[in-house]
């Protein structure tokens, strides 16, 4: 009998201290951007070529509640060799609420066929109505349906 006591107390010590950890990291409100309720998700959906050399369609969704009027990224391209192409910013915003967008922009002199990854390396600025908000990268997340990678 003591030593069933004893393993069930054991038990329960072990467990103690991760329902604790976990406990806490659920109920921080500090744990995520303000307004940001699971992140800000930006998809690179289509590459295609133009007369200026090639047009990115960017899919991004802003499931949170905050409006976003700017959400300038830095993007670095990485040519299919692995070289350094061209690295140059973007502005996402305005971001609505709730709200689903799509954006496009131009990578001059850079054909589709060259573009091997892009690197989102910074978010530059990003300010909601209240002002700047942090966390921004931390929180976006990336993805892709062409056959070049995008990350963060």
């Amino acid at each position: 009998m003591i030593r069933t006591l004893k393993r069930s107390w054991l038990a329960y010590a072990l467990a103690l201290p991760i329902s604790a950890f976990a406990t806490q990291v659920v109920a921080d409100p500090a744990a995520t951007p303000a307004g940001s309720a699971s992140g800000t998700h930006v998809e690179l959906n289509k590459l295609e070529p133009s007369e200026k050399g090639c047009r990115a369609y960017m899919v991004v969704n802003n499931p949170g509640e905050t409006t976003y009027q700017s959400f300038k990224i830095d993007l670095v391209l990485f040519q299919t060799d692995g070289v350094i192409g061209k690295r140059f910013s973007i502005d996402l915003a305005p971001l609505k609420p709730r709200k689903k967008s799509v954006k496009l922009f131009e990578i001059d002199g850079i054909q589709c066929d060259k573009v091997g990854s892009l690197l989102i390396n910074d978010v530059m600025e990003c300010k909601a109505d209240g002002g700047p908000v942090s966390g921004c990268l931390d929180s976006l997340k990336t993805s892709t349906l062409t056959n070049v990678q995008l990350s963060k």
